[in-house]
């Protein structure tokens, strides 16, 4: 089993910057594939960024490409989300997410994980 806590989130104005951190424990092994979701009220949770295991295979929502960077560190069992350039519509509570998947694989839809943090809420004023 794998255990995922999220950190980061908070209040900051349009334009500003964040950044996730999701730390994992337990059977890091099976975080192959890692992922940032987000779910605003009333709305189905959303693809936001993954990254496979190696992290040489990134791949990003189209809304937030150009200003959100994901990143991992397996030395220290932990992923990244660098939010910058933040709008309102970036509203969400942001979930990360770890799925034991082929040898570097990825993954943009929710079936790809099996592994879920208790989310952190992110909120941009204008």
């Amino acid at each position: 089993q794998v255990q995922l806590v999220e950190s980061g989130g908070g209040l900051v104005q349009a334009g500003g910057s964040l950044r996730l951190s999701c730390a994992a424990s337990g059977r890091t092994f099976s975080s192959r594939a890692m992922g940032w979701f987000r779910q605003a009220p009333g709305k189905e949770r959303e693809f936001v960024a993954a990254i496979s295991w190696s992290g040489r295979k990134t791949s990003y929502a189209d809304s937030v490409k150009g200003r959100f960077t994901i990143s991992r560190d397996n030395a220290k069992n932990t992923m990244y989300l660098q939010m910058n350039s933040l709008k309102p519509e970036d509203t969400a509570v942001y979930y990360c997410a770890a799925g034991n998947i082929g040898w570097d694989s990825i993954s943009d839809d929710v079936r790809g994980y099996n592994y879920w943090g208790q989310g952190t809420q992110v909120t941009v004023s204008s």
